[in-house]
């Protein structure tokens, strides 16, 4: 083999290395997610962008570059900061977190305009009419997650596909399931926890109940009663209903 040829192998063997080390599975990244949210979004917002000068949806990391750089950092930490090293962590969990982190930053950034929290207050509580199925601290419903801390949880762009295609983006642990028992009674909520013998649903009224599954019939999920808001609210006002549920961060 001449030295052009040789030349040229290793040039396509490391620009191929290169891509591929931003590519992952995109079901890496779905459970990178579910550790970063336990994990990781308490210091840094759920968009990534809690610690000042660091931007994690965008790529943007004040001590890396790389993936292994990354992976580095979430394994050892970062001394004299408040970046804890990851020490429980095992290798596969930070390569998922590192495929979820690499996924945000390939994201089309959202054109919705700069929302204003007070007018998504009134549209929440009004014409949104999100109380009727949500709670928020003290008041609302039940029928649906209480959103009293959205705003630490969930990303600007989740929250914007919840409100276009809610039966698309549906967490499982917000689907809402209707219990029957044998003797034809049928109570609907979603299921809390569940073991070998009982189920425990909350409904709408915010009652826990446990139920026998061997007195049950059936059990099946149903289809969830939040409507699109992709034709009920202009852009302008979408802006302004999650520039108000990214300030729910819990009780105060």
């Amino acid at each position: 083999m001449g030295t052009w040829s040789i030349r040229f192998c290793i040039f396509f063997i490391g620009a191929a290395a290169l891509l591929a080390q931003h590519e992952s599975n995109p079901f890496d990244a779905q459970i990178g997610a579910r550790i970063y949210l336990n994990n990781c979004v308490y210091c840094h917002g759920p968009d990534g962008d809690q610690v000042p000068g660091i931007k994690l949806g965008s790529g943007k990391f004040k001590h890396a570059t790389t993936d292994a750089e990354i992976t580095d950092i979430i394994r050892k930490g970062i001394p004299g900061t408040g970046m804890p090293a990851q020490t429980n962590m095992p290798p596969q969990q930070v390569r998922y977190v590192v495929a979820y982190l690499r996924s945000l930053a390939a994201e089309p950034p959202s054109d919705l305009p700069p929302g204003d929290a007070s007018r998504g207050k009134a549209i929440f509580e009004g014409k949104g009419g999100c109380l009727n199925c949500h709670r928020v601290r003290e008041s609302g419903a039940w029928v649906g997650p209480d959103l009293s801390d959205i705003g630490s949880v969930r990303r600007v762009a989740e929250m914007e596909k919840t409100l276009l295609d809610p039966a698309g983006t549906l967490l499982p642990q917000n689907r809402s399931f209707r219990a029957v028992t044998r003797d034809g009674n049928a109570v609907t909520g979603r299921i809390l926890n569940q073991d070998t013998f009982t189920l425990q649903l909350i409904d709408a009224r915010g009652r826990l109940l446990s139920l026998q599954k061997s007195d049950l019939r059936e059990v099946k999920s149903v289809d969830s009663p939040m409507p699109s808001y992709k034709d009920k609210l202009s852009r302008p006002e979408l802006a302004d209903l999650i520039a108000y549920m990214v300030t729910l961060k819990g009780a105060r």
